[in-house]
């Protein structure tokens, strides 16, 4: 499915743009707008990652998270336990667990 385009103008450093035209001679992309539009959707898919990592980091942080990961963690132990078992061959345990 194409996707739709709209032109657009940049300015650019001079030495930036000569780099890009390098780029696209050496064959890294077929045109300067392939390339520009390449680097942004990079930059883009960066500046999400980052956002999610320090959601990620923000939740080391919070209390409810912590309690809820360890209740989690204590109703799946069983489970582990017995997946590892059963990985390594050995008969899944009964009664007692750990």
């Amino acid at each position: 499915m194409p996707t739709h385009t709209v032109r657009t103008t940049l300015a650019l450093p001079a030495d930036l743009l000569a780099a890009v035209d390098q780029a696209v001679q050496a064959g890294y992309a077929r045109s300067r707008n392939e390339l520009v539009a390449r680097a942004l959707q990079r930059e883009l898919a960066a500046q999400q990652r980052a956002a999610i990592d320090a959601a990620f980091a923000a939740m080391a942080e919070d209390p409810a998270y912590q309690t809820e990961a360890r209740e989690i963690t204590a109703a799946f132990t069983q489970a582990d336990w017995d997946a590892l078992r059963l990985a390594e061959g050995l008969p899944r345990e009964t009664g007692g667990g750990l």
